[in-house]
């Protein structure tokens, strides 16, 4: 496996998928891949990628792997409970209907958890909760919102029992209210045009194998797309350690805003 060989596996790859690699950190992504190929018993990048782009369900477990799928609702539950009590409240005295996007947002237990919350605490307010991801197959998973004991492990058992349904093989259906209020759709973070005017950003362990250089236009990106007063936040290991120079002011730790002027 040469360079020549990983070259033409990235050109294919992203000539398939949009998925450009030269945006990601290449140790360890070629590292992560390698391990697929030489466990699949191939013994080159390319030769893997044709093998696994013949069969559907193959290359739709290689792009999961690829992307990193991994979610739960409420993931750090501190961090959430930071969103309810004192994020969400602040940005709703300036726009009592936010404008939310979930960038990246796996098997949907992300925007999920923002609609939950929502409803909470404005019953009768329909808010927009936009939820993107690049993964095509884990978008459809997410549409179809149905989850495991084990995604839902860290909702509390009254939230659980009111806004999803158990089904006969033991899995949870999200209610028909919690789910109409997103809406879905895919888009690359690091090649899609970003839309703007949103009051919140949710961008949470997206960014692991991204380049310094690839996140800081992520991030800059981001701040076009808030509101003045707008909110980003981040994931628990993602601290944005050059937030200034980006533009950003530091709101809480995690959670970073487009200053109002």
């Amino acid at each position: 496996m040469d360079e020549k060989d990983w070259a033409l596996f990235k050109e294919k790859l992203n000539k398939k998928t949009g998925i450009d690699l030269q945006l990601y950190k290449e140790p360890q992504m070629k590292r992560r891949i390698g391990n697929l190929v030489t466990r699949a018993e191939f013994k080159s990048f390319s030769a893997y990628f044709d093998h696994v782009s013949k069969n559907k369900d193959d290359f739709a477990e290689f792009i999961e792997y690829l992307t990193i799928n991994v979610s739960e609702f409420f993931r750090t539950p501190d961090k959430f409970a930071k969103l309810e009590t004192d994020v969400i409240p602040y940005l709703m005295k300036t726009s009592p209907k936010l404008n939310i996007w979930s960038a990246g947002c796996s098997i949907g237990a992300e925007p999920y958890s923002l609609s939950i919350i929502m409803k909470e605490m404005t019953p009768n307010v329909r808010h927009r909760i936009l939820a993107s991801d690049l993964d095509i197959d884990i978008l459809a998973k997410a549409r179809k919102g149905v989850y495991t004991e084990n995604e839902l492990k860290a909702i509390k058992p009254d939230r659980k029992a009111k806004y999803f349904t158990k089904g006969p093989d033991g899995t949870y259906a999200v209610k028909p209210e919690i789910k109409s209020a997103v809406e879905f759709k895919r888009h690359n973070l690091l090649k899609d045009k970003f839309e703007s005017g949103f009051d919140l950003i949710l961008c949470r362990n997206v960014v692991i194998y991204f380049t310094e250089e690839a996140k800081d236009q992520l991030y800059a990106n981001f701040f076009e797309a808030l509101r003045p007063g707008g909110i980003l936040f981040v994931g628990a290991t993602e601290a944005i350690l050059n937030f200034r120079k980006l533009g950003y002011t530091s709101f809480q730790p995690f959670f970073y805003q487009r200053p109002e002027k």
